[in-house]
């Protein structure tokens, strides 16, 4: 026996060490963690940013620790303390016979417990139990240190709810804090409840189950005040509900309806008043103790919930509401309408009437030469493998994504696409990848390559402004620090300033190697750095290499999301940041947005649930150097006001960015694509027509991919282009998407976002005549199907080894006109490299296929030529007239050139041919 207690209390021992050791180490991660954070939000100049939010996630451990642990306890302990002394419940267990233990029921839980109770260590049992559920709670809760910053220093919206009159503000800021801390309370009381409740069947004072029941009046009373506890939150959450009733969604409304202001609105005050009274009288029950006050308290309340709250708003909803729908919920449509349009920005579109004319001819065309020598060609996959295979270079490098930008060239203000050459190390041969060539070798990418958006070469590659490593420019800016630190891959972390230099690029037989000499990093070349980061990063190589010197740094983040992610996690990020060159140097702009779940009245447009959103944030970061600037782009922003409050040195001006880096701003096409979603409805801003939905919009469809004759269509994206809005006087880089009416494919309108300062974030839609039919891009992709020289050379290249890739469809407004272009493009079945073959172009009912847009162009507005006039008397004398030739050369001339796409030449050549055109109706009215 002595050896079995010895050995039990052995494994006993061994398993509080191991429990312990576990513990530990859980503590010292977490205390690695932070301090490696701190050293890299210190590296990069953002430590007080750092030091805000631990203060806060630590204040709101330790309050929610405290309270959570304390309440615990002292339910628990007034439980021990005025549970029935185990004594009295005490009873002497004999030794059953056979007969005893063969008949015998279960046994008696007060028996089992006057023996069980006597060996607890009660107070030590339910302050660890106490301790374990406040660890609990404070560490499901310390992610609520955003909300709880934001209500301390909320700034007001400046704008107040239609049905409570109280300021946005407080839905954005307060009510969030409210919510999260009344599910908390109510779960605390739930571990309060269930800790008493223990220590009492522990105790034998609560026996539930078959006859003989036990319940002892210490157990009743706590019980009862604990009840009473729960319906006085009760009450508080019923007084909250009345607030949630803005975000409900009837299916009609989203936000409070009919039902909810008349019936659902007065049945919660009622409940607040039937909670209170059940809280009261459960309190004042704590005497008495009768099992009928706390069943009818419950009865009342949860039963007036029931039939108050969801049977008879059901009814009222059904029988009184239905049939006059739209009379009753108009003020409420209204109101959700109105929000709505103000949470996402769609109250500022300004509406403009588009003629849809068709006057477009080659005249129109040279004056709107900038749009027609920006119209884009090169669609993003096609050019990004065309990219891969022309300029990855090594098997090491790699384009992750095409970005769409514009810069003023020497050729004028273009619009360019252009990939950042990436090092992603995991294409290194595997047996390459060793620790030191991932960590410390192959450390960074190199250059970019820029082509522009509709020129291409003979072979139908693209014209390429920047190639090459180091960068080369033929008429691209120039490039003078190329290395890429910071991208958009997967990179982990890198260790430079070591005594080996690093990878920079290959060059012939050689490879050129270079020193990182950037701002970015923590130094690491104390033997105590080292350790900490070998431990964090669980590597031992950086504790035992040779590589690394007093000088060394490691660097981390590099994935730029990711590296904005952990300096602002309560931003959200666009998916797609774009490279810069400027200033010889490339730059990362990511585009950051502030959401919130809790604007009133307004309906979810967001994949997460969020109902307003804002721009607010445009963030730049240096590809080399790492450093991360935060620039405001929406200073009204109440959310980001509040920030701004809390963050006092993370947020810049815009005006603080550099001019040249300003020229790159771009509205973020994440936030059109959700604006152009919600305004397909929103638009209509009378709610007779948004109920009966009989304007809704769509996106249109198109046809792009590979063209094998099965295709059923994908939605239009939206898609940047640099061009002269109608009205304006010059050509200016915008974001656009066609809309077409709900179930129909002819188009009603164009919404666009304009990018260029000094009106950057307009956004104006154009309308179209609802008497006119003007075809929709699904229209002229059928025309085009239907074309039988077009249907005819895509089924030969299909059957001669080739894909036919079909390109976007664009819609190229041009002054009141609207022209179509789709890219057509080749590529060998077992290839990777399109090649661009083929441009289509539609204008009203005429569709043509060249080989340039030149001469599609010229094909589509190809005119007659002008008619010679005959001579007075005919006789065999009779020759055409000179300025009729000449008018004629011109008119040719002008073709040619166009072609060529020689846009001078052709508008030289297409003034001259004005100039005879008007001097041969001079001539002929002066012979009349």
């Amino acid at each position: 026996m002595r050896t079995q207690a010895k050995s039990g209390a052995r494994r006993r021992r061994n398993a509080i060490r191991v429990a312990a050791v576990i513990v530990g180490l859980i503590v010292l991660g977490r205390i690695t963690g932070t301090l490696v954070d701190w050293l890299w939000f210190d590296s990069i100049g953002y430590d007080g940013v750092f030091w805000t939010v631990f203060w806060a996630r630590l204040a709101i451990f330790t309050a929610v620790f405290a309270l959570s642990a304390g309440a615990v306890a002292l339910s628990g302990l007034a439980a021990h303390r005025f549970a029935t002394s185990i004594d009295v419940l005490s009873v002497v267990v004999e030794p059953p016979d056979d007969d005893a233990r063969r008949y015998r029921g279960p046994p008696d839980l007060a028996e089992v417990a006057s023996q069980i109770a006597p060996r607890i260590p009660w107070r030590l049992t339910i302050a660890g139990v106490a301790v374990l559920i406040g660890l609990f709670f404070a560490a499901s809760k310390v992610s609520n240190w955003d909300i709880a910053l934001r209500f301390l220093h909320q700034a007001p919206y400046g704008a107040r709810d239609p049905i409570f009159g109280k300021d946005i503000g407080f839905y954005l800021f307060s009510l969030p804090v409210f919510v999260a801390l009344k599910n908390w309370l109510m779960q605390l009381l739930f571990g309060c409840a269930v800790v008493a409740g223990a220590v009492y069947a522990a105790r034998g004072d609560l026996a539930p189950g078959p006859p003989p029941q036990r319940l002892s009046p210490a157990a009743a009373a706590h019980g009862l005040a604990l009840l009473g506890a729960f319906f006085a939150l009760k009450a508080w959450s019923y007084w909250l509900d009345r607030f949630l009733l803005l975000y409900r969604d009837n299916g009609v409304v989203t936000g409070a309806s009919y039902t909810d202001i008349h019936v659902e609105l007065p049945v919660l005050w009622l409940l607040i008043g039937l909670a209170l009274a059940a809280a009261a009288a459960s309190w004042a029950n704590m005497r008495r103790r009768s099992w009928r006050v706390p069943a009818a308290s419950a009865l009342l309340v949860f039963g007036g919930s029931f039939v108050l709250a969801i049977v008879y708003p059901a009814l009222f909803e059904r029988f009184y509401v239905k049939p006059s729908e739209l009379q009753l919920e108009t003020p409420y449509l209204a109101h959700n309408i109105a929000l709505t349009r103000q949470a996402y920005g769609l109250d500022r579109i300004e509406v403009k009437p588009f003629p849809a004319e068709e006057g477009l001819s080659l005249a129109s065309l040279d004056a709107n030469r900038p749009t027609i020598d920006n119209i884009r060609l090169w669609d993003v996959q096609p050019l990004l493998d065309t990219y891969a295979q022309l300029q990855e270079i090594r098997t090491y490098y790699k384009f992750f994504s095409v970005d769409i930008d514009r810069y003023r060239l020497g050729s004028g203000y273009r619009q360019v696409m252009l990939s950042a050459r990436e090092l992603d190390s995991s294409l290194l041969p595997p047996n390459a990848q060793t620790w030191v060539n991932l960590h410390l070798l192959f450390t960074h990418g190199n250059g970019v390559v820029m082509s522009p958006v509709t020129e291409k070469s003979t072979e139908g590659l693209p014209q390429l402004f920047l190639q090459d490593i180091p960068p080369v420019a033929q008429s691209g800016p120039q490039i003078s620090e190329p290395r890429l630190y910071f991208g958009q891959g997967e990179q982990g972390y890198v260790i430079v300033k070591g005594s080996t230099p690093e990878f920079d690029y290959p060059k012939g037989k050689d490879n050129v190697y270079t020193r990182y000499d950037g701002r970015d990093g923590i130094a690491i070349g104390g033997f105590w750095r080292r350790a900490l980061f070998a431990w964090q990063l669980g590597e031992t190589n950086i504790l035992l290499t040779g590589y690394i010197t007093n000088q060394s740094r490691i660097l981390l983040h590099r994935n730029i999301r990711d590296r904005v992610h952990t300096i602002a996690p309560f931003l959200t990020l666009d998916r797609d940041p774009y490279i810069v060159a400027s200033g010889g140097r490339l730059y990362w702009m990511q585009d950051a947005y502030t959401t919130s779940r809790w604007f009133p009245y307004a309906k979810p447009g967001l994949a997460d649930g969020s109902n307003t959103i804002r721009n607010s944030v445009k963030v730049v970061i240096d590809a080399y150097g790492g450093t991360i600037d935060f620039y405001v782009s929406d200073p009204a922003d109440p959310i980001l006001r509040t920030y701004q409050r809390i963050f006092p040195g993370l947020f810049k001006p815009l005006e603080a960015m550099p001019p040249d880096l300003q020229q790159h701003i771009r509205y973020p096409e994440d936030l059109f694509l959700i604006q152009a979603q919600l305004y397909r409805a929103y638009h209509m801003d009378a709610p007779e027509v948004f109920y009966n939905r009989e304007d809704l919009w769509q996106f249109p469809r198109e046809l792009a991919g590979i063209d094998d004759g099965n295709a059923s269509g994908s939605t239009m994206s939206p898609y940047y282009t640099l061009m002269r809005l109608p009205g304006e006087s010059r050509a200016e880089f915008v974001l656009m998407l066609p809309m077409v009416p709900s179930q129909r494919e002819n188009m009603i309108a164009w919404l666009a976002a304009r990018c260029d300062p000094p009106e950057y974030g307009k956004l104006v839609v154009y309308s179209f005549p609802k008497e006119k039919l003007v075809f929709g891009p699904f229209q002229i992709e059928a025309r085009i199907q239907q074309n039988t020289e077009i249907s005819q050379q895509i089924s030969l290249w299909n059957q001669m080894g080739s894909r036919v890739i079909r390109g976007h469809l664009l819609v190229v407004p041009i002054e009141n006109s609207i022209l179509y272009v789709s890219p057509l493009y080749l590529r060998a079945a077992s290839g990777q490299l399109p090649e661009l073959k083929r441009v289509i172009a539609a204008y009203g009912d005429r569709v043509v296929m060249e080989e340039t847009l030149g001469e599609a162009l010229a094909a589509l507005f190809k005119a007659t030529p002008p008619a010679v006039a005959p001579a007075a008397a005919p006789g065999p004398s009779a020759a055409p007239d000179a300025r009729a030739r000449e008018a004629l050369a011109h008119y040719n001339r002008a073709l040619e050139r166009l072609k060529a796409g020689d846009w001078s030449g052709f508008g030289a050549e297409l003034d001259a041919l004005g100039r005879s055109l008007d001097a041969m109706s001079r001539g002929g009215a002066a012979q009349r």
